[in-house]
């Protein structure tokens, strides 16, 4: 059975909270990160995704000399050219919050991390899928079921092949014609997912079911025990399709920028 993520008192379990942000940070990792304190400061040239360009407060007591530390971590963003950007999630103190308030920060791209238990999911009946091992021809299927500027395509291929843990590189196809991707991540007992798109003209026919179940499918077999996704809050039918197969919301994080970033 799944549990809830919450303790007795009803607040979001910080243990777990942190174990889900390590496994993400080891499973989409940015090219350059820094410490400051319990702030993790992780920045991409190659890649604009807000994931890989944030400050990331992982201790709710680590509030102190909040204004030189956000100034600090503004001239990092600076030099990279990027617009500086918080992800806060139940492991940011509110004092943080209070703070990027008063400065006027703006609010921004809510997420959700949601897990499964893959013993509860309907794994065994899905397609078995040896992942790719072409990078190459999944960067191609990815941005072309994406509509990714072509721009990022050394980005992305630097982020994938920087995963350290076992990665599987799922293609859905039709003649030749990618209809869904994904990216399982294998890291211990957790099966992470990735990337996962449907072409725009594919939507609704299943595809994206089975991607994923047969990425799960792979990963259970090299002994991942849960699942876990991160999905924007507004993405009514990615929402959907995650209930549907039988994952449930962790917690939540969002991403503050300064105003007119």
């Amino acid at each position: 059975m799944i549990t809830t993520g919450t303790n007795a008192t009803g607040g979001t379990s910080l243990p777990l909270v942190r174990r889900f942000e390590a496994a993400g940070f080891r499973a989409w990792p940015a090219a350059s990160v820094h410490y400051d304190g319990t702030w993790v400061v992780r920045l991409n040239a190659g890649h604009p995704a807000k994931r890989l360009n944030s400050v990331n407060p992982l201790d709710p007591g680590d509030v102190q000399n909040i204004e030189e530390r956000v100034e600090r971590a503004a001239r990092w963003f600076e030099a990279y050219g990027r617009a500086p950007t918080f992800r806060l999630s139940p492991l940011s103190g509110r004092p943080i919050s209070d703070y990027l308030d008063s400065q006027n920060w703006q609010t921004m791209s809510e997420s959700l991390v949601m897990r499964a238990n893959l013993d509860d999911l309907p794994v065994d009946n899905a397609i078995l899928q040896i992942p790719l091992k072409d990078i190459g021809r999944f960067i191609n299927a990815a941005m072309a079921v994406h509509a990714i500027d072509p721009a990022l395509r050394p980005g992305l291929t630097e982020i994938i092949s920087s995963i350290h843990a076992e990665a599987g590189l799922f293609v859905l196809e039709d003649q030749g014609t990618p209809l869904a991707t994904a990216v399982c991540v294998h890291d211990g007992d957790l099966a992470g997912l990735f990337e996962i798109a449907t072409g725009p003209r594919e939507r609704g026919k299943g595809y994206g079911r089975r991607v994923v179940l047969s990425a799960l499918r792979w990963a259970r077999l090299r002994g991942a025990q849960q699942a876990w996704l991160q999905v924007e809050a507004d993405n009514a039918p990615a929402l959907r399709l995650y209930n549907a197969i039988g994952f449930s919301e962790v917690y939540r994080y969002h991403y503050r920028r300064p105003p007119g970033a």
